[in-house]
């Protein structure tokens, strides 16, 4: 197994990429904390692994809080022991706006969840990563980091950070046995938030849904979308000795999105 005897907090794991991602580790021998805003919704999630053979427990949390963050890490370290694996998953997209439209309070809100949370909780993490001299970091970025898609400010501005963030925190803790990686997914249609944004989109467009969807594929060279499957298998790379060579790089998993 990849990830045997390691520990893992998956934020934003109640559904989509982040519960992909921590069944994925279960799966391969990691013990996962799963933590989302919803308590329903992260309790499934580990009563999934568990059922499975596998290591979870879960903690409801509102990562944009800095006490949240703290209980998450505490309740790792409590179940499990300590932390050996961090994804910083968690995410909202934020105001489907032109600049000029957007509230500072949704901007706020929108580094708090997207941005802040994984600061802060690396900033609570890597102490004892350092002193163990091992860990991993994972963040999930996203495509709209590094391509301009209108009326998504706040949500491409908070992922940018992130993949600043990331080349920061890889070269901070390279020499301390920490290695720190990005992944930029690109559509990934079954998730809520895509769900979301495309009905968003497609009336501020003026279009049925399926005509948004279409029109976004054809700006993929696979035309087709990712699937949260494809995301997590990409975070298990990173998160493996396989990746051991591997830190402050973002990969993009996104069928080949083509950047106009």
């Amino acid at each position: 197994m990849k990830l045997a005897n390691k520990v893992a907090i998956v934020t934003g794991s109640g559904r989509g990429i982040g519960r992909a991602i921590a069944k994925r580790f279960a799966a391969e021998g990691a013990a996962v904390l799963v933590t989302a805003r919803t308590a329903a919704e992260c309790e499934a999630v580990a009563k999934e692994i568990t059922a499975a053979g596998g290591k979870a427990a879960a903690v409801a949390a509102d990562v944009s809080k800095t006490a949240d963050c703290e209980r998450i890490v505490a309740a790792a370290r409590q179940q499990f022991g300590r932390v050996d694996i961090l994804v910083n998953n968690a995410g909202i997209y934020g105001p489907v706006k032109p600049i000029e439209e957007i509230a500072p309070e949704e901007w706020d809100a929108t580094q708090a969840v997207n941005l802040r949370s994984a600061f802060v909780l690396m900033h609570l993490v890597l102490p004892e990563m350092y002193k163990r001299q091992s860990g991993v970091i994972v963040n999930i970025a996203s495509i709209s980091a590094k391509a301009a898609f209108p009326w998504g400010g706040a949500y491409a501005a908070s992922k940018a950070g992130m993949l600043g963030l990331t080349r920061i925190a890889a070269a901070e803790a390279a020499r301390q046995g920490v290695r720190v990686n990005a992944i930029c997914p690109g559509p990934v249609f079954e998730t809520k938030m895509s769900k979301d944004l495309g009905a968003v989109l497609s009336a501020r467009l003026g279009v049925d849904n399926e005509k948004q969807k279409e029109d976004f594929i054809q700006g993929v060279l696979q035309g087709r979308p990712q699937t949260a499957d494809e995301i997590a298998a990409a975070a298990l790379f990173f998160a493996s000795d396989e990746a051991s060579a591997i830190t402050g790089q973002s990969l993009n998993v996104d069928g080949g999105v083509i950047y106009g």
